[in-house]
Formats: C-alpha cells, structure tokens, sequence
C-alpha cells in the first residue's frame, strides 16, 4: 500500500511549525506527518533521513514550499531527479508547478515520431520540451536558495545597522545569564589583580580570564571600588 508523508520542517526550536502541518493536513489529511528543526549549521537532517531510507515506488513526499525539500538549489534539483527516478511522488503546495505528477505530464508531451524527414525536427522540439520542464524545476530551488540568502544578508545588516545605533546586541545586560557571568569576572578580578587580594597586573589579569574586552574589565574594576 502507498503511502504518503508530508515534510515539515523548522530552522529553530522557537519557531512554529503549526502552519506547515496545517497546510499539508488540510490537503492530505492521511499524511504520516515527519517534523525537524534543523539550523543549516549541519547537514544532518536525521528525520529527512530515515524517511528517505522509508520510501517506495509509489509513495508520495508532500512539502509546504520546495525551501522545506533543501536549501541548496543544486543538491535539491539533484535530489528531486534521483527521487522522481525512483518512483516517488513530490508535491510542493506553494510551487504546483514543479510537482512530479506535472513534470512527467510535460515528458508525455512528446511527439511521436513520423519515420520522416522531419523526425530530426521532432527530437530538437522535444528535447526542447523535456530541457523546459527541468529548467522550471531548477529556477524553483534556485529561487529558494536566494530567499534564505537574501533573508541572511538583510539579518546581517540589521544587526549591523543595530550594533552601530548603539543597540544592545545579544544576551541582555540584566539577564540571569549575564549577572552569573558578571559575578563570576568579579570574583577572578579580585582574586588576582594586585589592585585587590591578587599579585597580577591588568594585563595579566584579563589574559587570565579570557574572552573579556579591555572596557569591560576596567568597568567592573571602577564598580568594585
């Protein structure tokens, strides 16, 4: 018995994967439903894996949008042909046009033979056909793969813009976090500066400590005294 699996998948844990398992449901509602977070740090995707490993002639993969399938354009358009190859149906809700149902209608497209002097004609015009629907295929990850690209650089020069404004970038000054690390650089400070119980110069001191700016430490020390 075929079945089908719908793909959903997350870049961090605070973000939301209702919306692509609503919309895979809503469509397929007898969908085996396969959730991941996964950053792009790694190229583990242990869940994407085994359903690989899972899938027979026949079954059916659906993804909310071919971002969903991969990141990289190469490595998906690679990936949909060994998968389309094998037997397996894709469906990419937001790109219907690049489902597997449709690329291999466009293949069925083509015209038969005459046995004539216009045979030659034929096989450019349906190679044509066939070069088309791969194309379209390709521009879909292509154009993914610059979505996520443009979405970094634009995260990139918020931060950046941010940093420049004077905005606190990161771990919040008054966190928890940064009250533990704050007590425990004060602690080190006096204990080895000389300035203090300790017999080591600044220099030395903040070489001791490590990952600490030269501002910060000589704030903590002004406040210790």
């Amino acid at each position: 018995m075929n079945r089908t699996y719908g793909y959903c998948r997350i870049s961090t844990s605070k973000q939301n994967i209702t919306r692509q398992i609503r919309n895979i449901t809503h469509a397929y509602p007898d969908a085996r439903i396969i959730e991941e977070t996964y950053t792009g740090t790694t190229t583990d995707r242990p869940a994407f894996d085994r359903m690989l490993r899972q899938l027979q002639p026949g079954d059916t993969v659906v993804f909310d949008s071919v971002s969903r399938m991969s990141r990289n354009a190469q490595e998906g358009f690679e990936l949909y042909q060994q998968l389309y190859k094998q037997g397996i149906h894709l469906v990419f809700l937001k790109e219907p046009l690049i489902n597997t149902d449709t690329y291999q209608q466009s293949l069925q497209t083509a015209i038969p033979m005459t046995g004539t002097a216009v045979d030659p004609i034929l096989e450019g015009v349906n190679a044509f056909l066939m070069s088309l629907a791969e194309t379209q295929i390709r521009l879909a990850f292509e154009q993914s793969q610059k979505e996520v690209d443009d979405l970094r650089q634009r995260t990139r020069e918020g931060i950046e813009t941010a940093r420049r404004n004077g905005k606190q970038i990161g771990r919040q000054p008054g966190s928890q976090v940064h009250r533990k690390r704050e007590a425990s650089i004060k602690e080190q400070i006096r204990k080895y500066s000389r300035d203090f119980q300790g017999t080591l110069t600044d220099q030395e001191t903040m070489k001791l400590i490590g990952s600490i700016s030269r501002g910060t430490y000589y704030k903590y020390k002004a406040q210790m005294r």
